[in-house]
């Protein structure tokens, strides 16, 4: 589970029962870009392709993977350059870091108070993010929490099924 705020405007038109579907490219994109407007930071052309490409895998994918899939238009860019992207990114909300399995997803929704919990499927890594409700995450008095991961693991549904 990770820390990023949005903005309030942000988190008005796009609520938990407004999800995106995954794969939905246009739609993750005008978010992206409404979010980096508000907090005042560039969605440069890079930051762009990053993000694009973890939306159009629809699964849990690793920097170096990403590395390999970069558009031969962005140049040869170190790994740093996608560490600092993907940092950029999740700083704003817009993908999650599956600690886990050391690979980032999209955001399927804006999380109110940024609290989001993982279900992992142990058979074929699929990843399922769901809202954490206020209630469940009360830390001690006085202790800020700048930083949480919630990763449930087991079986999938369609794992299941089969």
């Amino acid at each position: 589970m990770s820390t990023q705020q949005h903005p309030a405007h942000i988190k008005e038109s796009h609520n938990h029962d407004d999800d995106c579907a995954p794969g939905d490219l246009d739609h993750h994109l005008a978010i992206a870009k409404s979010i980096c407007d508000a907090a005042g930071e560039r969605f440069t052309p890079l930051r762009s392709h990053i993000f694009e490409l973890i939306v159009n895998t629809q699964e849990p994918v690793k920097a170096y993977d990403l590395l390999d899939r970069l558009h031969p238009d962005y140049g040869s860019p170190r790994p740093p350059t996608i560490y600092r992207a993907l940092e950029f990114l999740s700083k704003l909300g817009l993908i999650h870091r599956v600690e886990a399995l050391n690979a980032y997803v999209v955001c399927d929704h804006v999380h109110e108070n940024a609290r989001a919990e993982f279900y992992i499927c142990d058979s074929c890594n699929k990843v399922i993010e769901r809202h954490i409700s206020d209630h469940s995450v009360t830390p001690p008095a006085g202790f800020t929490v700048k930083r949480s991961i919630v990763e449930h693991y087991g079986i999938c549904p369609d794992c299941a099924a089969a």
